[in-house]
């Protein structure tokens, strides 16, 4: 089993920035692809960054050149870092993992809200 445990998000005026952290503990090994996820009230889950065990990194429209996600090894850890947020970007962040056996995992989700 894989464990995600989400942090860093909370409430910040529109152009500012945060960055979420996801720990993953457990079976780590079998972590392949890692990803980001929001949900907005009223709105189905979407993704927001996605990158791979090689690091290869891909983002949704609304976030290109304002989201960077990473991720690092050594610590067990993903990152989203977010600029330049805006008000639509109020929602709660996932993180997600994919094990090399494609069972998915889930943290429990974490506040972002962009005051205007």
């Amino acid at each position: 089993q894989v464990q995600l445990a989400e942090s860093g998000g909370g409430l910040v005026q529109a152009g500012g920035s945060l960055r979420l952290a996801c720990i993953a503990s457990g079976i780590i090994f079998r972590i392949n692809t890692m990803g980001w996820y929001r949900q907005a009230p009223g709105k189905q889950r979407e993704l927001v960054a996605g990158i791979s065990r090689g690091g290869n990194s891909n983002y949704a429209d609304s976030v290109k050149g304002r989201f960077t996600i990473s991720r690092d090894g050594a610590k067990n850890t993903m990152y989203l870092q977010m600029n330049s947020l805006k008000p639509e970007d109020t929602a709660v962040y996932y993180c997600n993992a994919e094990g090399l056996d494609l069972s998915e995992y889930w943290g429990q989700g974490i506040q972002v809200t962009v005051a205007s």
